[in-house]
């Protein structure tokens, strides 16, 4: 790992990667740039609360996922049929919509950012949510968060907070490696030293920044001096990290799955990732997940009826034969969501089910794929804990910011903040139980 450019005068900068421990640790900004992100430091609560963010990229027919009622007495759409049984789970949003966040298909960069100006070339994304997340409970477990993805091409729903794409895994024999595959002795030297590496690095930065100190205003010193205590904080994360190299993996009764032979095969590859992502988090490997179904360029026709790519059947232009065609791939979509959410509420734990404690948000980046619209998103939570409203309908012309879930689902895990993004307070409508 390169060292990061830092000179002992007035100017530091900000950005300095940790790759071993999953995590990024910048500079605050001191008088010319923004105060930095404050973390209080906690334990987990048990049971814990988790996280698991879904991002499908090419729309949701609307006229087949909003109920045609607000409230909780509403009539099933086509689509909520297939989540039925977590009905009293789940919450359904329309008329919301990320402030600022325009571009069509590049709106997809900042489904968990909420950053503005997808569309303009100078764009700089932000840390997307469920990396907050792992700022503040990624230490808990052997993995801060998994970043995943089911389709063809490279994307992914997680960003760092320089605002750096997390590759994400894309193969479930991978994947099951990870979690339930014990390392090898040559694995886990490997993994000490960059251990190491990154705590050298923390102790030069350390020191460069004192020097620093000496030569800054009284502000900036408070500043610097809230950035040492996130450097503390990280150091018990690495501490934590270390331990975690000669501890045992989970034991499971699963087999490893087949690695993916057929990216096109889009029913089946969801459900495969599905399974893994609900045994991280019951084995408690992790408890933060996202995962981006990126079907732009897939062509599932092993569903019955589907010979389009689906790029293509987005832009339907109102054709019966093409919505057809396309409700078919949508209609498995959340067949394989409603599985997982069943599965999730199969699996029992102190005081409820994993789906109880789990908060898993599902949507997706256009109102409208057909027009490019970013607004009146298609978006869902089930889960977390959450006194479930049923329907909360909000304005269709002038949107409520989804963004403000954000905020919500941030203090479900015990992050104190008020703000994120756009978002200025927690979702109205929907609280904590």
């Amino acid at each position: 790992m390169n060292a990061p450019h830092i000179t002992t005068k007035r100017a530091l900068s900000r950005r300095t990667i940790l790759k071993s421990a999953g995590v990024s640790l910048a500079l605050p900004m001191l008088d010319a740039m923004l105060p930095c992100f404050a973390r209080a430091a906690s334990e987990a609560a048990a049971p814990p609360r988790r996280f698991v963010g879904m991002m499908t990229n090419m729309g949701i027919l609307p006229q087949f996922f909003f109920p045609e009622q607000s409230g909780k007495d509403y009539t099933l759409s086509p689509y909520l049929e297939f989540l039925k049984e977590q009905r009293d789970q789940l919450t359904v949003f329309s008329g919301v919509s990320l402030p600022g966040v325009d571009g069509g298909h590049a709106a997809e960069k900042s489904f968990l950012t909420g950053a503005p100006g997808a569309s303009s070339g100078s764009f700089k994304n932000s840390i997307s949510l469920d990396q907050v997340m792992a700022e503040k409970i990624g230490g808990d477990t052997r993995f801060p968060s998994l970043s995943l993805m089911i389709g063809a091409e490279m994307m992914s729903c997680s960003w760092t907070r320089s605002g750096s794409m997390i590759p994400p895994e894309r193969s479930p024999l991978k994947l099951f490696q990870q979690l339930f595959v014990e390392n090898n002795a040559e694995q886990k030297l490997t993994a000490l030293r960059r251990l190491q590496e990154d705590r050298s690095l923390l102790d030069s930065l350390r020191e460069r920044a004192k020097r620093l100190e000496r030569s800054v205003g009284a502000s900036d010193r408070d500043r610097l001096d809230q950035y040492f205590t996130s450097v503390r904080d990280l150091e018990k994360r690495l501490g934590k990290a270390t331990e975690w190299v000669d501890r045992p993996k989970p034991k499971v009764d699963a087999e490893a799955p087949e690695e993916i032979k057929e990216q096109h095969d889009l029913a089946k590859n969801e459900r495969v990732m599905f399974d893994l992502v609900r045994m991280a988090l019951e084995t408690d490997s992790t408890r933060i997940v996202t995962v981006c179904l990126n079907t732009g360029t897939l062509t599932p026709r092993q569903i019955p009826g589907v010979k389009t790519m689906c790029h293509e059947l987005t832009h339907h232009g109102n054709r019966e034969d093409r919505l057809d065609e396309l409700s078919l791939i949508e209609n498995a979509q959340f067949s394989a969501l409603g599985e997982f959410l069943s599965g999730m509420d199969a699996a029992k734990e102190p005081g409820g089910s994993l789906l109880d404690q789990t908060a898993v948000l599902y949507g997706t980046n256009m109102g409208s794929a057909n027009s490019h619209a970013n607004d009146n998103l298609p978006v869902l939570l089930a889960g977390g804990g959450f006194k479930h409203a049923g329907h909360l309908a909000f304005d269709k012309k002038k949107n409520y910011p989804l963004s403000n879930l954000y905020v919500s689902l941030l203090q479900s895990l015990g992050v104190e903040v008020s703000s994120f993004s756009s978002g200025t307070g927690t979702m109205r409508g929907i609280d904590l139980t």
